[in-house]
This record gives C-alpha cells, structure tokens and sequence, in this order.
C-alpha cells in the first residue's frame, strides 16, 4: 500500500470514528510502530471559516492501512499558524 492510499485510509477511518470531517493531511512518516498520518480534522465550523476550530490528529496505521491508534494532539483555529515542533 503506498503513502497516499496509507492517507486515504487514515482519514476514513478516523472520520467515521470520531464523526469530525477531514480537512488535510499535514504530513506522514514512518518509525518502528507503524505509519503515522497527521491529519487536520474539522472541529466545529464557524463563520467566517478563518475562525473554524480545527483538531491536529496523529493517527497510527499498520502496513495495511489499518488504524490501530489516534490521539488529537491540539485544537487550533483555521487562521492560526502551525508552529510544528521536533520529532523526538
């Protein structure tokens, strides 16, 4: 499976988890426990959209593109800039 259908899966099955919908892929990588996708997921919509609230999700997939693990690591309006840390 490759790194975009790795995605594709990632935002599925963490929409139809958490019931949010997915906004953007911010970034993938891999290390010893699996793929981690980092996905923006849409919180609570807002108008004017810049001040929607915004959820920064990492989510752990297998190989397969099965989810085995998500944690919401930060909740951000649209127009605030990313700041993104190191990975450790």
């Amino acid at each position: 499976m490759n790194m975009k259908e790795l995605a594709e899966r990632a935002k599925s099955q963490l929409a139809e988890v958490t019931g949010l919908k997915p906004v953007t892929v911010s970034g993938t990588f891999k290390d010893e426990q699996g793929w981690h996708v980092e996905l923006d997921m849409l919180e609570m919509s807002r108008i004017p959209p810049a001040t929607d609230v915004l959820g920064d999700y990492d989510v752990l997939v297998d190989e397969d593109g099965n989810m085995m693990k998500f944690e919401r690591k930060r909740t951000r309006l649209r127009g605030e800039p990313i700041e993104k840390k190191e990975r450790e």
